[in-house]
């Protein structure tokens, strides 16, 4: 402890809670503390985009990488994107020659320690409920995302979901430059879905740069992710390197499906089965119910962050026709959705391990239906992380064996410990 309250700077990993007593005796001496992002800004000498969000950060973010690239601008990607997408941001600070920009992923562990460092361009996909394992409130998770605004200035150009009223409610009045992305109409100056065009303006010139059926992800919230992305790589474009948008129709085109978001990874007997793991909270689980066609036989469960999962009705209603429920949560789930989902749809615990779940998923599967595996919970009563869990369930529905826990592909040792959900709307 005393080692730890001599040193110059305190860089702190953001799996670790504000609670735990090193960090607390550190507060009653006066000593503070900043996270890895924040000790890496001050060696990235290049303009930087952040992305964060309750979900859609990394498939906004690797997206928005990904088109920049594509259209000129040498963009590097890393920070909290883990599970082998990109770098956390101080080995990205050590690239040399320094890229054109630098995106980075931020979760709000990560925001929480923030002190200096100012994004020219910042990104908020959306705002919900999410790790309420860690904080007291939704009140005070929402605080640490709003570190992302107090870290801006004039010079900032702010990339925001018009379709939440409550990340709108966050940036208002904070100053820079905001523009609007919005699946529901016209967001001017912004981006927007305008039938199957997504349509660019940031001056008064509306134009379409690319299609929706560009896009080969699954979802309509991966719609608002790319508008998101593309909305974010033109700004950053503004801000300095020259972007160019007519790359924009081929770079949705090739941009893949990420590991655990989403993931189609099989399909036997007439099943289908999808991997998003990283659907770690109740929204991102209900977002991915609503981007698949029914009927679902939908995998629940975890370690408990405490939300409650009647959220997840609406958007099981006329598409889940069972549900498994296993792990540390599945009491919960049982108690909390049985009965309550119209069109008598079955609710069955499984106290067993990891591939009992998976097998009674598959007995209850018939042909035509989607196995999809969105835990609304994090891994951390069974797994390493949301990679480890994504891939033993890649194998299982692939006939394969619990053997692949033996090497938990994918790891990230920066990312973690956060589990923290999401792949606005993912």
């Amino acid at each position: 402890m005393e080692e730890i309250a001599a040193a110059d700077t305190v860089v702190v990993s953001p799996g670790i809670p504000p609670s735990v007593p090193v960090l607390a005796a550190l507060r009653a001496r006066g000593i503070g503390w900043i996270s890895e992002p924040e000790f890496a800004s001050r060696f990235i000498t290049g303009p930087l985009t952040i992305v964060t969000g309750t979900n859609g950060k990394t498939t906004t973010a690797a997206l928005c990488a990904h088109l920049l690239c594509a259209g000129g601008v040498d963009a590097a990607l890393g920070g909290n994107i883990g599970g082998g997408l990109g770098p956390p941001a101080s080995t990205l600070a050590l690239a040399a020659p320094a890229p054109d920009r630098f995106v980075l992923e931020m979760s709000s562990f990560q925001l929480a320690d923030i002190r200096d460092l100012t994004p020219d361009v910042g990104v908020m996909t959306n705002l919900g409920v999410d790790h309420m394992d860690r904080y007291a409130s939704v009140n005070d998770y929402h605080r640490d995302k709003r570190r992302l605004f107090e870290a801006g200035d004039e010079n900032t150009t702010w990339v925001l979901n018009g379709d939440d009223p409550a990340v709108l409610a966050m940036a208002a009045g904070f100053p820079g430059t905001h523009l609007h992305f919005s699946l529901t109409g016209p967001a001017i100056p912004g981006a927007w879905l305008d039938g199957g065009a997504l349509v660019l303006d940031l001056g008064g010139h509306p134009r379409e740069v690319a299609r929706a059926a560009d896009l080969t992800l699954l979802g309509r919230h991966n719609l608002a992710n790319a508008l998101a992305a593309l909305l974010a790589a033109a700004a950053s474009g503004a801000a300095g390197a020259t972007w160019d948008a007519a790359s924009a129709p081929a770079a949705l085109g090739s941009f893949p499906p990420l590991p655990h978001r989403l993931e189609p990874v099989g399909a036997a007997g007439g099943v289908r089965w999808v991997n998003d793991s990283k659907a770690t909270n109740v929204a991102a689980a209900a977002s991915a119910l609503r981007s698949l066609d029914g009927p679902i036989v939908l995998l629940l469960g975890g370690t408990d962050k405490e939300e409650d999962f009647r959220g997840l009705l609406p958007a099981m209603s006329g598409r889940v026709r069972a549900v498994v429920a296993y792990g540390a949560a599945a009491a919960r789930a049982e108690r909390e959705l049985a009965g309550t989902v119209e069109g008598g749809t079955r609710v069955k615990r499984v106290d067993g391990p990891f591939e009992a779940a998976v097998g009674a998923a598959r007995s209850l599967a018939r042909p035509g239906d989607t196995v999809l595996l969105a835990p609304a919970c994090s891994s951390f009563d069974m797994f390493e992380n949301y990679q480890h869990r994504g891939d033993v369930f890649r194998a299982l529905a692939g006939g394969g064996s619990a053997a692949a826990r033996a090497e938990p592909a994918g790891s990230d040792p920066q990312a973690d410990p956060m589990d923290s959900g999401g792949t606005a709307a993912r």
